[in-house]
């Protein structure tokens, strides 16, 4: 017999009005925060060129970023479901638009002495107020929303990370081809400080906070009596580091992160150097615009499908996910026209997006529960961001040695893992029954295989 979550509650057009006015300014502050962060690879090219980096000394800073984050994430998972979504997002506001905003100043003012060690410095601090950004969205949003609708969010998510790269990828190409280079941190910048402001005026961190009931979100701590108390290290020990389902999902996002940034740190100097095409090109905006569309595209279908197809299952829509990644990477090398290869960059993006919408947006919430949302989305954003740090120096001194031939061959197996790790999860949802860490009730599942 099938175990499923209850059906969710029918809220009402005031609620509802009330929650899009929480999450759709979050998810705006959520895209302002990419286009701080990935503003870095839209300018590799300007950054290697113009200060003669290889490209595993390029690879350098992205990883030092990268790693930054991952370990920062770890640890302001907890921190976020202490503090709250709404202080969460604030602090990473304001920190991510000065660090953007030092990082344009200086160059705009001539900077062009030890580029590598100051960039990977500032890129690193960047990183750590970035890493409050998906913490604070999942946690604000997880008592918001009935896991039977968290399937719809993980699309929602989606469009957030997508929009995100439209304003950093494409955007930020605009910036690079009209602007002086640097705008494409002073841009940022400012947009995130507008975001701090709008966020402090109407965000709320629950509904009851907003004047709202609460009600059972019935994810795997809904029923708890502590839900609301912030989480300490017994309950991470019992209910997370012990939990295989948990931890099974951290290494299919070890592979997801290495499968997502080794494609949009590199997809830049691939395009100009395989293909020709340059910032500002209708072929620069295909793959940039690409990337957005598929990034909403894939989210919203492995929301719907999630939700719709495998009655709120995750894991069986990221194995779809995870084979459709092989099938576009092994086409993007393999095609030769230009119009082909920025075509697929986006086509790619949609299965990449999906999947990580899904995993660190919503089965975090499904399986971390109302209760420790952002430190299981925190664990998840990290090895993510661990994976990811390998695509820095280690895949920019192969691509140095062995060229563009292996980029894609190069990234297929963590594909291959991840749809394999999914398989081993196939019918597992939230286990809506108590859990106590006493022991008596055996706190290390809180989810459970149809």
């Amino acid at each position: 017999m099938q175990l499923s979550a209850p059906d969710a509650p029918q809220h009402s057009p005031e609620f509802r009005r009330r929650r899009f006015q929480n999450w759709f300014p979050l998810g705006l502050t959520y895209a302002c925060f990419y286009m701080g962060r990935y503003n870095l690879n839209v300018a590799s090219p300007e950054f290697m060129s113009r200060f003669h980096m290889s490209k595993a000394e390029f690879g350098m800073i992205a990883t030092a970023g990268f790693w930054t984050y991952a370990l920062s994430v770890m640890f302001n998972g907890p921190l976020t479901d202490r503090i709250g979504g709404k202080r969460a997002i604030l602090t990473a506001a304001l920190g991510s638009a000065a660090m953007n905003l030092v990082i344009g100043l200086l160059f705009m003012n001539g900077w062009e002495t030890k580029v590598l060690v100051g960039m990977s410095l500032l890129y690193a601090v960047n990183q750590y107020f970035q890493s409050f950004a998906a913490l604070s969205v999942v946690k604000t949003n997880a008592p918001w929303f009935h896991v039977r609708e968290r399937g719809v969010f993980g699309g929602v998510f989606g469009i957030m990370i997508s929009g995100g790269y439209f304003l950093a990828m494409t955007v930020g190409g605009w910036i690079l081809a009209y602007l002086p280079w640097y705008c494409v941190f002073l841009v940022p910048s400012a947009a995130i400080a507008v975001m701090h402001f709008v966020d402090k005026a109407l965000v709320a961190n629950t509904p009851q906070e907003a004047g709202f009931p609460e009600f059972s979100t019935g994810d795997a701590t809904s029923h708890m009596a502590d839900k609301d108390k912030p989480v300490d290290f017994a309950y991470l020990v019992a209910n997370v580091f012990k939990n295989k389902v948990i931890l099974t999902l951290m290494a299919a996002e070890f592979c997801t992160g290495f499968v997502r940034q080794a494609l949009l740190l590199w997809f830049v100097p691939f395009l100009k150097e395989v293909h020709h095409i340059q910032h500002g090109t209708w072929l620069f905006s295909v793959a940039t615009g690409g990337i957005t569309v598929g990034g909403i595209c894939g989210g919203l279908l492995c929301g719907w499908m999630s939700d719709k197809v495998f009655q709120s299952r995750r894991p069986p829509v990221a194995f779809v996910f995870y084979l459709c990644q092989i099938a576009s990477l092994l086409v993007l090398g393999w095609v030769t026209s230009p119009a082909a290869a920025a075509f697929m960059i986006g086509f790619t993006c949609a299965w990449i997006f999906g999947v990580h919408g899904m995993l660190s947006g919503t089965a975090s919430m499904d399986f971390g529960g109302t209760k420790a949302a952002a430190t299981v989305t925190g664990l998840l954003d990290g090895i993510q961001y661990l994976a990811a740090g390998l695509t820095g120096f280690l895949l920019g001194g192969l691509l140095d040695k062995y060229g563009w031939g292996m980029w894609t061959y190069m990234i297929v197996p963590f594909s291959a893992i991840g749809a394999l790790l999914m398989t081993t999860l196939w019918n597992t949802t939230p286990k809506n029954t108590k859990i106590s860490l006493k022991g008596a009730e055996n706190p290390a599942k809180e989810a459970v295989a149809a």
